[in-house]
């Protein structure tokens, strides 16, 4: 293990899986091999039939159930259960770098006045030809759709670190309870409204080309993309948006307090 920095926050990992049990396995695995384990894992079993739960539990991690489908509900139920200063996020069928954690923990004791990291990817699987030019082209698209909507970096979910503070203050916002959206786009939707959002160099991640295997499931991943920037609207229909977050930035730096937007009932 390498030394800690001065300063460091504790870590909390959340996974939200349903019915991936061999590659929650493996990943659990790489999270066992960090060189900087996390204080606290925490997989959420979103109504697995498969042996997901007994695979958490036998890696000595903690579980929580969260029956309401989808991975928004998901998500965000392991992000209120979470206990530590930092919560990362991944999905059960990644595979980081054995230094994450690590590059993680430096980048929230470099920058504390960022509250949100985000990392990049690449697959795993698939055409080994593909995989890298593939993995650039797919994220490089997402922050080139997104980023216009949200007038600020997006956030990629499974490569994912934010302070539990600032999910405290959000957690009344976020939309969790519609299954057909992308949690972490509406995340970053609300994220972004007080908190910096950074780019993490270095912060390798594997990530499975299962998503692309048909063109059905590619297909409603653009069309839960669009819904989750529409359900945003009007009050963040991007000239609104745009001219709120320059307003905000603008007075925060003159020192001034801005009330916060109310959560919805």
């Amino acid at each position: 293990m390498t030394a800690r920095p001065e300063g460091s926050p504790t870590i909390s990992v959340v996974i939200p899986v349903k019915d991936d049990a061999r590659e929650l396995r493996r990943c659990l695995r790489a999270l066992q091999l960090q060189t900087r384990e996390p204080d606290e894992i925490v997989v959420v079993d979103n109504g697995s039939a498969d042996a997901s739960a007994e695979v958490a539990r036998d890696a000595g991690v903690r579980v929580i159930r969260c029956d309401r489908p989808g991975i928004p509900a998901a998500s965000s139920a392991g992000y209120d259960a979470a206990t530590q200063d930092v919560i990362v996020r991944l999905d059960a069928d990644c595979l980081p770098a054995q230094t994450w954690i690590e590059t993680v923990e430096r980048a929230f004791v470099r920058r504390p006045d960022v509250s949100v990291f985000t990392g990049g990817a690449r697959f795993i699987d698939g055409p080994r030809a593909l995989r890298t030019w593939l993995a650039a082209c797919y994220l490089g698209a997402y922050v080139v759709v997104t980023a216009p909507a949200l007038g600020h970096l997006p956030v990629f979910g499974s490569n994912l670190a934010f302070r539990r503070s600032a999910w405290q203050r959000i957690r009344g916002h976020v939309h969790r309870q519609d299954a057909e959206l992308h949690d972490d786009l509406d995340l970053a939707f609300h994220l972004g409204e007080r908190h910096r959002i950074r780019y993490l160099h270095g912060a390798a991640m594997g990530i499975s080309m299962r998503p692309f295997a048909a063109g059905a499931g590619f297909g409603q991943r653009l069309l839960r993309g669009v819904r989750t920037v529409l359900v945003h609207w009007p009050a963040d229909f991007p000239p609104v948006r745009w001219v709120r977050l320059l307003l905000r930035r603008g007075l925060h730096r003159l020192g001034v307090p801005v009330p916060r937007r109310r959560a919805p009932r």
